[in-house]
């Protein structure tokens, strides 16, 4: 039985799980904002938040705890030094998500839209609203990506000498 166990398991075992986290979080520190299904974006919620109370205490120690959790050195100096800082003052809820109306056409997936409340977003990122609208008008590509193919001229056909039938 599943009492009190509250992980969401996302169809996925635990070593891959937490890669997936680690990597989702990693991408939100980096870009300030992802895009991902709603169930992942809640699941990586919980992890954003500890990393944002690790940066907020700043010593060595949480460094290095915050390092061993997410495995990418520029993601926790950009924590430390850029995110960390813009949220001193707050107290929790370091992170909002937003539901967006349409879903995922391979899937049907709901889709939503993570990232930090007070931290600025980056100058090539958009608002939530063109992010929704963009993201609703990108068409989703399957199958596997070919390389485009070169169009080659047509071979000439020659006339052949006709032969008579003796």
């Amino acid at each position: 039985m599943r009492h009190l166990k509250r992980t969401a398991k996302l169809g996925r075992t635990g070593s891959h799980r937490n890669a997936m986290l680690a990597n989702l979080v990693c991408s939100l520190i980096k870009h300030r904002r992802v895009i991902t299904t709603l169930a992942k974006a809640k699941a990586a919620r919980s992890v954003a938040e500890k990393m944002i109370t690790l940066g907020k205490k700043g010593t060595i120690h949480h460094r290095r705890l915050a390092a061993a959790r997410l495995h990418q050195e520029d993601a926790v100096r950009i924590l430390f030094n850029e995110i960390a800082p813009t949220q001193k003052e707050r107290r929790g809820g370091y992170t909002r998500i937003i539901k967006l109306a349409a879903q995922r056409r391979g899937d049907a997936s709901h889709v939503a839209i993570l990232e930090w409340v007070d931290v600025p977003v980056a100058e090539t990122a958009t608002t939530a609203s063109e992010t929704a609208a963009k993201a609703a008008e990108t068409p989703v590509l399957t199958g596997t990506p070919t390389a485009p193919v070169e169009s080659k001229p047509a071979p000439v056909e020659t006339p052949a000498a006709e032969s008579k039938p003796s």
